[in-house]
């Protein structure tokens, strides 16, 4: 058990945790860090490490999570933002191909829908057992959440390990102590389903 305590916390030049991209997408929302109060350390899921990414330009931001997929150190991305569908948090299943202003097809030769790759029930269970009311939804919400979680699964790598995208809705008036217990749920659940890197060399 000590063996495999070691590899997982280890020193970060042999962390062979996936990495799991944590991205509030709204600016206005960047109070929803992950630093824990005490230690000064930002929190992880149990067997990944969790990267911060701050809201930016839509397009940059898209291009900057697709690359950090590509490098193959992270795993999973978790956008999060809000919904104003609902009192409760939403997971997004799906995005459509659609330009920022949803005025036109993003891509011609993209697919009309993308859907997550994320664990949606595994989530839900996860949210739920948190005491956070939560549902799964089909339907896009027409803003920056939906255009990148579009962008991303329709630029994910070929690769035989499918990355893990998932896109987080907190309800409008929900504080920031639930958000950041929901981002903690969801990012938990996605995480247990990762795989460690592989060893160098």
């Amino acid at each position: 058990m000590a063996g495999t305590m070691n590899d997982i916390d280890g020193p970060a030049s042999v962390d062979r945790r996936p990495g799991i991209i944590i991205c509030a997408y709204d600016s206005e929302d960047d109070g929803w860090d992950l630093v824990e109060n005490l230690s000064g350390e930002i929190w992880s899921p149990v067997g990944a490490r969790a990267v911060p990414i701050a809201a930016a330009d839509p397009d940059e931001l898209a291009s900057t999570l697709a690359a950090r997929l590509s490098s193959g150190d992270c795993r999973a991305v978790l956008l999060v933002g809000r919904t104003h569908k609902g009192s409760g948090f939403r997971v997004q299943m799906r995005a459509e191909n659609r330009t920022l202003d949803y005025k036109h097809r993003l891509s011609s030769t993209g697919p009309g829908i993308a859907r997550t790759t994320a664990p949606v029930a595994d989530m839900l269970r996860a949210l739920t057992a948190a005491g956070l009311q939560a549902d799964a939804s089909s339907e896009a919400e027409e803003d920056v959440g939906s255009y990148l979680l579009y962008r991303i699964l329709a630029d994910l790598p070929d690769s035989p390990l499918t990355p893990s995208i998932g896109l987080l809705r907190a309800p409008a008036p929900a504080n920031e102590a639930a958000v950041r217990k929901g981002i903690k749920a969801a990012a938990s659940a996605m995480a247990s389903h990762l795989t460690p890197l592989p060893r160098a060399g």
